[in-house]
């Protein structure tokens, strides 16, 4: 298909069921075909729920309400389907089948596309997008980083008028950013293919861009037009507004030298990490997480940063050698994280996933912040009161009442950082903190993190954001893709 697609909203809105809010209302935009535009705002703006608008992923009366127009090239959204590609914010939601090639090759099947010709899209979208992977690899086995690009191969397959990108990149290492960025250029230049951006990387797409549509968090647009122009104009207003513009500083301290030596909270000797037996993904590792501390994570894609974290919070049990915690932190059922019980735990070393969804077990976001607590079976008073106090810190008190999964992306990341921090464990373990948050949510996130080490926390997180290596990254673990010593250390 050669060509894009136009896109218009016209007063359109849209409240999920059970909401007394919109997730996004009165917004009214005409998106030209071939038109290149990076959809901005702040988180829980709706920038989101716009893309699954215009996608025709929205549901019917049962999922919510919507008001105005919302077309493409003229038919009502959900009626032009075929005509659109969305990737997902949340890149473990995007595989559909087992196998990565059939994955990919599952949109162009849907559309009818001859066989021969589906084969070959499959070939070019995935060396596009820089997933060396063979084509039946389990996608359950991808890495989130993986998973990315396994969504975004799916897409360019389809050849679609319309490509909508929900934080494309907002998993990828350097390398993987660069190789999508440049997939998305050819095949948005050589088709002219309309495409719509939502990234807080505002940096890697700005170029590329033909237009900035910024959404007010209060409904409507709040800026649109040229990047440079609409960046000069409003620049300092965005940026209070919590948007990332390029070139203003976030205002807080580099991470910097650690002070004096506190010994290791949690050290590993010749282990070796996988999500089964028969997958080893790392082998003979020795690490050390700094008490006090705050520690990074880095490394490419698939090289096992998530299962080493994991393997250090004592979800994952070693398949070979040992994680081996302070005495300080030692439970009466020893010093390996892996044998101890869940209550165990609950103050000892708190996990955020990378999915945050995979944590959610309450009805309300106040229930599920209070899960902790009660689990440490503290009063009702105390209990409420450290809900009432994560609340306002997280920026979340409107929606105390709200049902975690109807969240925007970050605001799920910022909960499932809160339901840690309220139990107050001596380490917390975080996979990609930082990831769908807008610039004002990341400074308060970031400047919490630092405060925690400050007060004697210490905090692991797993990272592809320079920003948290540089604010964060007292100590630096790396974990390179070239096999053991593929694996280094470093102070800041």
């Amino acid at each position: 298909m050669t060509g894009g697609a136009r896109i218009t909203a016209t007063g359109w809105g849209w409240r999920h069921a059970g909401r007394k809010r919109a997730a996004v209302a009165d917004v009214s935009i005409d998106i030209a075909p071939g038109e290149r535009v990076l959809l901005l705002g702040a988180s829980g703006s709706g920038k989101s729920t716009l893309l699954a608008g215009i996608a025709g992923l929205l549901g019917g009366d049962e999922d919510g309400t919507a008001v105005g127009t919302l077309t493409v090239d003229g038919r009502d959204a959900r009626e032009a389907r075929g005509r659109t590609g969305l990737v997902l914010q949340d890149p473990d939601a995007a595989p559909v089948l087992s196998r990565v090639g059939d994955d990919v090759a599952f949109g162009c099947e849907n559309l009818g596309v001859e066989r021969d010709e589906i084969w070959r899209r499959v070939a070019r979208s995935l060396e596009a997008v820089g997933l060396d992977v063979p084509l039946s690899r389990q996608t359950s086995q991808l890495s989130g980083g993986e998973k990315q690009r396994l969504a975004i191969a799916g897409i360019l397959a389809m050849d679609p008028a319309v490509i909508l990108l929900d934080e494309p990149t907002a998993n990828l290492d350097p390398v993987g950013v660069s190789e999508v960025r440049a997939a998305i250029e050819r095949a948005v230049l050589d088709d002219g293919t309309t495409l719509v951006v939502v990234e807080h990387r505002t940096e890697v797409w700005v170029d590329l861009m033909t237009r900035v549509i910024v959404l007010d968090a209060g409904g409507g647009v709040f800026a649109d037009g040229p990047p440079a122009e609409v960046f000069a104009r409003a620049g300092a207003a965005l940026a209070d507004a919590g948007v990332w513009v390029p070139g203003v500083s976030v205002g807080l301290p580099d991470a910097g030298r650690p002070g004096s030596d506190d010994g290791a909270a949690l050290s590993t000797s010749v282990l070796s990490i996988g999500r089964s037996a028969e997958a080893i993904v790392r082998s003979r590792l020795d690490v050390v997480v700094p008490m006090h501390r705050s520690t990074v994570v880095v490394g490419s894609n698939g090289v096992g940063k998530s299962t080493l974290a994991l393997t250090l919070a004592g979800l994952l049990p070693e398949r070979e050698g040992t994680v081996t915690a302070s005495a300080a932190l030692a439970t009466w059922r020893g010093p390996r994280p892996s044998r101890w019980s869940s209550r165990d735990l609950l103050t000892r070393i708190g996990t955020v996933f990378q999915e945050p969804e995979h944590q959610f077990l309450a009805s309300t976001v106040r229930d599920e912040l209070a899960i902790g607590p009660r689990a440490l079976r503290l009063g009702d008073h105390e209990v409420q009161g450290r809900v009432d106090e994560m609340l306002d810190v997280l920026g979340l008190a409107e929606l105390a009442r709200a049902n975690p999964f109807t969240l925007s992306g970050g605001q799920k990341r910022r909960l499932s950082v809160g339901t840690v921090l309220i139990a107050r464990p001596a380490v917390m373990v975080l996979d990609e903190p930082t990831f769908g948050q807008d610039r004002g949510s990341w400074i308060r996130l970031v400047a919490l993190l630092q405060k925690l080490v400050a007060d004697g926390g210490t905090v692991v997180s797993v990272t592809h954001d320079a920003g948290v290596v540089r604010h964060l990254g007292q100590h630096v673990i790396r974990l390179d893709d070239v096999g053991v010593p593929g694996m280094t250390e470093a102070a800041a």
